[in-house]
């Protein structure tokens, strides 16, 4: 009775043990071998991939099986794959017969679920052995997956000849197009190609290949599969000669995804039509562009609302010459007048502008920095959102002034512009110029992510998301965390970005675009460009209620060129983008954080009590604390308008009180010229006791400026004219350098000087008594 107790408990123990050992016997990952990396459209459809670390195409593991694929495998390998458990007895029966006769291996009787096993297993030599193994494995292999899933390992894996492995791989290579797109033919040549890849190869052994394809055809038929005609048709088509080239339509969004996640399959946000699009768009302009030595182009397309990376062009078709392989989207570049949106909004958002404020646009000299205009021109005054739009250089450096550079540095950080990595003392005043550097990825995020701020403002009836700044994606399933509501703005308020984008829609549009809004399917677009100083770096970068578009245009070794200019090189870029775009409605307007306001029509200031002409608009909430218009006066004249005159010469009876504009002598000076219809405040008359506002100011030279003297022919340098402007036309002043007196003028201000080199003191006095003093430095 024991000893059958023991024996029965023994045969338990050993039974227990095989079946441990078989449920062991599989690995759990049966693939080991490194894959591709493989990236896909929204849509599904290939955009590029990298060849797999050892050498091979081996695209990562696909379980979606093309029907026609499906049928041509398994009529061709295994015929029962769908009846078996693993392996057919009556084909190893029939193949063991058939290698017993000829006393070699000449035939197998491998199921398709074997041949994932042997493929597992690299192959391993064809021993009886092996095959003993094999068909274990084999069963084994049907209870852990199913019948579609050991039909996919294989489709995956099998090989196709040369370093071409699995179907994915295999239907682009030799047929340039996803497996799906397949016709019968075509999935019947590769379905035999796994049987002997080294020996049928496209290319060839033509004869080889299209009698077997051929064969599995008409088994098709036969078993009807596939109708008579289609058979006919089938086996007219031509058998691939040799191997297409991957596509590779975005090959540096693939370098970006091989950096983080190599050996993968990603379906990324990129729309596979606008890709190809954009590509065509960025190919054209790059053929025009290179005549010119300009030969890198990138561009990024965002959409506002999910955050998604549509299109990434890295770089245009260039040479390895010209560094076709560099990614320029991350790559840190000068901004030029690109910041210059942020730095309108930020002052809006803190109150310290209104809209239309007047800035002074004057020749500006601070320290040894004199920042100019790209025109070299003045204007005296400009309105705040016209020195945006047509992006002035000297407003722009006094508005940084004025506002202070650390609280506007402050801004720039919040926004993470990640190359942004020294103090803001490091960038001075220039850093509203380009002076500082930054991405074509972080700038095209921080614009969508203001264009945001004013949807989800309306979306949520007043109120803002905590997180709007957030990273841009390129992935497919990628879900933006806005973070929670709150009543506190993120960065800048709606009102300011509404403002902000209302005067970048006013910005001139290049050839070509220039009368947009006449045409009912135009887009109404806030855009900006930028151009490095030394011409290296041209943007552009646009955006909607929808989408966003940045474009960047130079040379990747920094090397500057005459005519690389953001609006003659990146605008038409953009706009051609634009316009393959769908059409946006333009932003709600935030009427929650905006208040209407009367505003002087002249200086752009709050109106103040002298200010006889108005405007009513919307301005930022915040706008009510600034100040009201200085530029008004109340001012007392004869009966003719002609002299001002007070009571010292003149009755109140016979004076006319009115309002009077009037700009600082430099600002007045340059304004006059630009606006005829500016009118000066009229002198006194020469009867009436005068008060001692009267001012003057340098038009040349500037404080603190170097010159530099120009020479003629005989090389003898030649004499400097200075100019002074004065508040009375009819003023006479008196000159003198480093205090010896040089002469007067009188109503028009210059007088030339032949100083020689080193530092110098002009002093100025007029009959008034009104005494201004500049100093200068004569360099060789």
């Amino acid at each position: 009775m024991i000893d059958s107790i023991l024996k029965h408990k023994i045969k338990l123990i050993i039974a227990v043990i095989l079946i441990t050992a078989y449920y062991f016997s599989l690995p759990k990952t049966l693939f080991k071998n490194p894959t591709s990396t493989v990236i896909e459209s929204t849509e599904g459809d290939l955009l590029g991939a990298k060849i797999a670390e050892d050498g091979q195409w081996r695209f990562p593991q696909n379980d979606s099986i093309p029907t026609k694929f499906k049928q041509c495998i398994i009529q061709f390998e295994d015929a029962y794959f769908y009846k078996h458990p693993g392996f057919n007895p009556i084909s190893i029966v029939k193949a063991a017969i058939q290698n017993l006769k000829s006393k070699a291996i000449k035939r197998g009787g491998s199921t398709l679920t074997q041949q994932v096993i042997r493929l597992s297993r690299k192959n391993q030599k064809r021993t009886y052995f092996e095959k003993l193994q094999e068909l274990v494995l084999a069963t084994r292999l049907e209870l852990r997956y199913s019948k579609e899933k050991i039909l996919s390992l294989y489709a995956s894996n099998a090989p196709f000849g040369g370093n071409v492995v699995g179907l994915d791989v295999a239907s682009w290579r030799y047929f340039g197009r996803s497996p799906n797109q397949l016709s019968w033919a075509e999935s019947a040549t590769l379905a035999v190609l796994p049987n002997a890849p080294s020996l049928i190869y496209p290319g060839k052994n033509q004869q080889k290949l299209l009698a077997k394809r051929n064969r599995l055809l008409k088994k098709l038929v036969d078993e009807k599969i596939i109708d008579t005609l289609t058979y006919n048709l089938a086996i007219q088509e031509e058998l691939p000669i040799k191997p297409y080239a991957i596509p590779q339509i975005a090959p540096h969004l693939l370098q970006r995804v091989v950096e983080n996640q190599k050996g993968k399959r990603i379906k990324t946000s990129i729309k596979f039509n606008l890709q190809n699009k954009v590509n065509a768009i960025v190919k054209n302009h790059y053929n025009e562009l290179s005549q010119n030595q300009i030969n890198n182009i990138s561009v990024l397309v965002l959409d506002v609302n999910t955050r998604k990376v549509l299109t990434y062009v890295g770089n245009s078709p260039t040479t390895k010459e010209h560094q076709k392989n560099v990614d320029i989207i991350n790559k840190p570049r000068s901004t030029g007048s690109i910041l210059k949106p942020f730095l309108y909004a930020a002052m809006l958002d803190a109150g310290a502008i209104l809209p239309n404020t007047l800035v002074a646009d004057i020749p500006t000299q601070i320290g040894s920095y004199r920042p100019e205009n790209f025109n070299k021109q003045f204007d005296g005054a400009v309105a705040a959102s016209e020195a945006l739009y047509r992006s002035l250089n000297v407003p722009s450096v006094r508005m940084l002034q004025s506002f202070g550079l650390d609280r506007f540095y402050h801004y720039l950080k919040q926004l993470n512009l990640k190359d942004l990595k020294y103090s803001a003392n490091h960038y001075g005043l220039s850093l509203i110029l380009g002076g500082a550097e930054s991405n074509l990825w972080d700038l095209c995020k921080s614009y969508a992510s203001m264009a945001s701020t004013i949807n989800h403002y309306d979306t949520t009836q007043g109120k803002y998301y905590k997180n709007e700044f957030l990273e841009p994606s390129y992935l497919n399933n990628f879900k933006p965390d806005f973070g929670k509501v709150s009543v506190e703005k993120t960065i800048f308020d709606a009102g300011s970005t509404y403002l902000t984008f209302e005067a970048l829609s006013k910005v001139n549009r290049p050839e070509g675009e220039e009368n947009w809004e006449f045409f009912n399917a135009s887009n109404k677009i806030a855009w900006k460009t930028g151009t490095s100083f030394g011409f290296r770096d041209a943007w552009a970068i646009g955006v909607t209620k929808n989408y966003v578009v940045g474009v960047w245009v130079g040379n990747a070794d920094g090397e500057g060129r005459p005519g690389l200019v953001g609006v003659s090189t990146a605008a038409p870029i953009l706009f051609n983008i634009f316009n393959q775009l769908p059409n946006s409605t333009w932003f709600e307007k935030p009427f929650d954080e905006l208040v209407k306001i009367p505003v002087c029509s002249k200086s752009g200031y709050r109106a103040g009590e002298y200010c006889e002409e108005k405007d009513t608009v919307f301005v930022q909430q915040v706008g009510l604390k600034t100040a009201p218009c200085p530029y008004h006066i109340w001012v007392h004249l004869d009966k003719n308008e002609e002299f001002q005159v007070n009571t010292s010469c003149e009755s109140l009876s016979n004076m006319i009180h009115k309002s009077w504009f009037v700009l600082p002598p430099l600002q007045q000076f340059y304004f006059q010229k630009k606006h005829p219809n500016y009118k000066r405040l009229p002198n006194f008359r020469a009867d009436c006791l005068k008060d001692n506002s009267l001012k003057m100011a340098f038009v040349f030279p500037e404080k603190n400026e170097l010159i530099y003297l120009t020479k003629d022919f005989e090389e003898k340098s030649n004499g400097l004219v200075l100019k002074l402007i004065h508040s009375n036309a009819r003023a006479k002043v008196f000159w003198y350098l480093d205090n010896n007196y040089i002469g007067e003028t009188t109503n028009i201000h210059e007088i030339e000087i032949s100083p020689k080199k080193g530092k110098h003191t002009i002093t100025v006095v007029d009959t008034f008594g009104n005494e201004i003093v500049q100093k200068f430095e004569i360099k060789d």
